[in-house]
């Protein structure tokens, strides 16, 4: 199944306190329990005024329908090609 990165802005995102946090993450889940198991957060990563998440998904329309369902911003959704680490180096 296809991986995707979502970039969501949301002003002052590194400053949202736990709760707040914990309130988001809650919304998420309970819009996945409603899409079926097709759709998965994998984690995100919070920074100043963004949130970056990683999804498994059947295609673009599944993660942006999630978004449009929990109310949050998907401002850029990417198609991960592949992954690499570094271990990608080694002949």
């Amino acid at each position: 199944m296809p991986k995707y990165i979502i970039e969501r802005e949301i002003p002052g995102a590194g400053n949202l306190s736990r709760q707040e946090l914990q309130s988001i993450s809650q919304t998420s889940c309970n819009v996945l329990t409603e899409l079926g198991p097709q759709i998965q957060w994998i984690e995100s990563y919070v920074t100043g005024d963004k949130i970056y998440c990683v999804y498994i998904a059947p295609d673009e329309a599944s993660v942006r329908n999630h978004a449009q369902r929990g109310g949050f911003p998907a401002n850029s959704v990417a198609r991960v090609a592949t992954v690499i680490d570094p271990t990608t180096a080694e002949a």
